[in-house]
């Protein structure tokens, strides 16, 4: 028998039910896949909340995972015993499942697991923001919010590599080192330090031209002070909480600003952008310029006490839940 993390109700981490689950053959463009590992994604918490409402329930949640096809059904070019991962169709909270072939990634012989169910869904993130949303380039100074968490250490390694400088806020002094590491060149304590001033004393104060925020409440109005005219804040998550609602006027009244709230499922919903975006992660990862790192492992069944450690900020880099 297979065994899930379910919702049958909104809530916080107690609301994840560790049950039996039934499993059934894959239809035409389907495959039954057995997941080896399993992505931590902040998103999780919001399907278990509330905050972003399902279609139904009771539900499996996760979006993100990595494993090895057992069965494929009618029309579908994938074998038994490819390995593949994905990021997107829900219900990856499950030691096996039943998934879309078309949303199916066929992996490198180099990627491991854990590295596939950790890279995928932020680092195809990684890519859209700063190869689509707003194109990076050398000599651009950027500022990256929550720079050590899973997607920060992401961005500030690639935009490294794209050859910006990256100015990135964290929380203590550890996570400072570890951005530090991982490319950022200018690390904020936000917590000790006004992030805004101290951004514009990095350049000089003529701000940057792209903010990219996966924090929300506590950090979005004041990175506007961070732009330089017109510049493009960029809300991509709201780990501290959505934002207040945004009168527009502020967007003239600091320099003809502009703000976009993007996600990936919208950057992927093509197979071939999909592909695309795949292929150049995969490329970039290969290439040593951005390197996975697992911070964390906990086992699928203890799935709710890694969704109360991520939300205490207790995370660093990205974290898989293991079958």
């Amino acid at each position: 028998m297979v065994h899930a993390v379910r919702i049958h109700e909104y809530g916080g981490p107690e609301a994840l039910r560790w049950e039996e689950v039934t499993v059934g053959d894959p239809g035409p463009g389907e495959v039954r896949l057995r997941h080896t590992a399993v992505g931590l994604n902040y998103i999780d918490t919001y399907h278990r909340s509330g905050a972003y409402t399902l279609p139904q329930l009771p539900c499996i949640i996760g979006v993100e995972a990595a494993g090895v096809v057992e069965a494929v059904g009618e029309g579908v070019s994938l074998k038994p015993g490819d390995r593949v991962a994905y990021a997107g169709p829900m219900g990856a909270y499950a030691e096996a499942r039943i998934a879309p072939a078309d949303r199916m990634i066929p992996l490198p012989s180099w990627i491991g697991d854990e590295q596939a169910a950790a890279m995928m869904l932020q680092g195809m993130t990684a890519q859209f923001l700063l190869r689509s949303t707003y194109v990076v380039k050398p000599g651009d100074t950027i500022l990256v919010q929550a720079a050590a968490g899973g997607v920060g250490l992401l961005l500030c390694q690639w935009a490294k590599h794209l050859g910006a400088t990256v100015i990135g806020t964290v929380s203590t002094e550890e996570k400072a080192e570890l951005a530090r590491a991982h490319g950022c060149d200018h690390p904020i304590l936000y917590t000790r330090t006004d992030f805004v001033a101290e951004v514009k004393r990095l350049t000089g104060g003529a701000g940057v031209p792209v903010v990219y925020d996966g924090v929300g409440r506590t950090t979005f109005l004041p990175g506007f002070d961070c732009l330089q005219p017109r510049g493009l804040m960029v809300l991509f998550g709201a780990a501290s909480g959505a934002p207040d609602p945004l009168d527009l006027q502020v967007l003239a009244a600091k320099g003809s600003l502009y703000v976009t709230r993007p996600t990936l499922f919208t950057y992927i919903a093509k197979r071939d952008d999909m592909m695309a975006s795949a292929a150049e992660l995969f490329e970039v990862v290969h290439s040593g310029g951005v390197t996975i790192t697992v911070g964390q492992r906990f086992a699928l069944k203890d799935a709710a006490e890694a969704h109360r450690v991520l939300q205490a900020r207790g995370t660093t880099g990205s974290t898989v839940l293991v079958p």
